[in-house]
């Protein structure tokens, strides 16, 4: 096995170790933010570092194989996945964001099966997939650090650093839940075009 897909399955691996810190019982923080947070937070930003890693290595060294560009993509889903249902239980994000980052994901994976079997070609990721990447992972990132709920900045009960995080993090996330829709458009144009073809 090449180093890339080790990369890919040590980033599957990341995400069990991710969930199971809430149940640790840790209570200590650091400027006012749980270290609970700051420790999941520390293990996303690894996870994601290695999604871009192991595309480059593959890349640079034609180490490109039908196994990672099976693993790559779903170890992508599963990480974003995990750490958005776990904000949701922390009370930080509300469930229609992931679970329209979840249907998105499906329909993708749709598209993906039916392009296999048409002997089609799936696209290349659009403006908006990539804008999905980038806003959604700074979204993350922020959010675990974040001490409010999603939307909090426009209650008017958050000030100076605490509003600005939280608006931050709001704006990020409903980016992100657009491109997240808008990349699935694209998908799905290509889904159409491929079922109408014989």
């Amino acid at each position: 096995m090449n180093l890339p897909n080790k990369l890919t399955i040590f980033r599957i691996i990341l995400v069990p170790i991710m969930v199971i810190i809430p149940f640790l019982g840790i209570q200590q923080e650091i400027l006012s933010i749980p270290v609970t947070c700051l420790l999941i937070d520390l293990i996303f930003i690894i996870a994601s570092v290695t999604d871009k890693l192991d595309g480059y290595l593959a890349r640079k060294n034609n180490q490109v194989t039908t196994f990672g560009k099976f693993l790559d993509p779903l170890a992508d889903k599963i990480l974003v996945l995990a750490a958005m249902t776990m904000l949701v239980e922390m009370g930080k994000l509300p469930a229609w964001i992931p679970i329209i980052v979840l249907a998105r994901e499906f329909l993708v994976s749709g598209y993906r099966l039916i392009a296999v079997e048409k002997g089609g070609k799936v696209i290349a990721a659009s403006k908006w997939g990539k804008l999905k990447t980038v806003t959604q992972m700074i979204a993350i990132i922020l959010a675990f650090l974040d001490t409010y709920a999603f939307g909090m900045c426009f209650t008017g009960e958050l000030h100076n650093g605490e509003f600005v995080l939280n608006l931050i993090v709001t704006i990020m996330m409903i980016v992100q839940t657009i491109a997240t829709i808008f990349s699935g458009i694209d998908y799905m144009k290509g889904a159409k075009k491929l079922i109408t073809t014989t």
